[in-house]
């Protein structure tokens, strides 16, 4: 199995833990919510190079300085670098942000959304894709936290610069 470094890009609600539960769940998942600090998430991610694990980056990442801490290290260890960018308008982040038990502060949303820039190939990434929802599904589920969440149906296509 090839080594795989999975960036999720997008605006906070826009479904990124969510495509993580449905498609990635066997993967080491990596994400600021749950460990709360940089140096933990070094932590991780250093010991699945280590390792040789794939895992996700769950994390907003909306500019390119952000994407640049994973990629040079992955690439380093020889890892696949592939990044899903979530497709998301302010005002439909913030109705699937209502919903949730931990919800974040629309200006936290709006804030995030300003500083988005598109991913490229440029960055390193060998693969991006595209991610919509596609519809949400109203019967929640609980999640291995024992969180509840949507499911949703996603649609995920491979990158074109004209897929904006």
């Amino acid at each position: 199995m090839d080594k795989k470094a999975i960036i999720f890009i997008g605006i906070q609600a826009s479904g990124k833990t969510t495509f993580y539960n449905q498609y990635f769940c066997e993967l080491k998942h990596i994400n600021l919510d749950t460990i709360h600090t940089r140096a933990r998430e070094k932590a991780e991610i250093e010991a699945c190079h280590a390792k040789g694990l794939s895992y996700v980056i769950d994390n907003t990442n909306p500019r390119k300085t952000d994407r640049a801490r994973y990629i040079p290290a992955a690439k380093q260890y020889g890892y696949k670098i592939i990044g899903y960018y979530f497709r998301s308008s302010v005002k439909e982040s913030a109705e699937r942000n209502a919903q949730r038990e931990n919800a974040v502060p629309r200006l936290a949303i709006a804030g995030t959304a300003a500083k988005l820039e598109l991913p490229d190939y440029e960055e390193g990434f060998d693969e991006l894709f595209y991610v919509s929802i596609k519809a949400n599904v109203a019967e929640k589920t609980k999640n291995d936290n024992n969180q509840k969440s949507n499911l949703h149906f996603f649609e995920a296509k491979p990158w074109q610069k004209t897929s904006m």
